[in-house]
C-alpha cells in the first residue's frame, strides 16, 4: 500500500518546472525556427523585465539553452 503524504516544498518546485517545461514544449512546436530564442524562451517562462512574478517561483538558474 502506497501512503500519500502532504505536498512538501520539493514537490511544488517540481510541477512548477515540469508545467514550464510543458510551456516550452508548446511553444517549441509552435515556433517556425529550429530552436527558441533566448528572448523567446523568457517569454514563455515570463522572466525578465515582464514576469518577475515567474521568477521567484523558478530561478532562471534552473533552466538550461541550449
Amino acid at each position: 500500500m502506497v501512503t500519500l503524504s502532504a505536498p512538501t516544498a520539493q514537490d511544488r518546485v517540481a510541477l512548477a518546472e515540469i508545467e514550464l517545461c510543458g510551456e516550452l514544449m508548446i511553444a517549441a512546436s509552435a515556433a517556425l525556427e529550429d530552436r527558441l530564442s533566448p528572448d523567446r524562451i523568457d517569454e514563455v517562462l515570463k522572466v525578465g523585465a515582464d514576469g518577475p512574478e515567474r521568477a521567484a517561483t523558478v530561478p532562471r538558474q534552473l533552466y538550461h539553452r541550449v
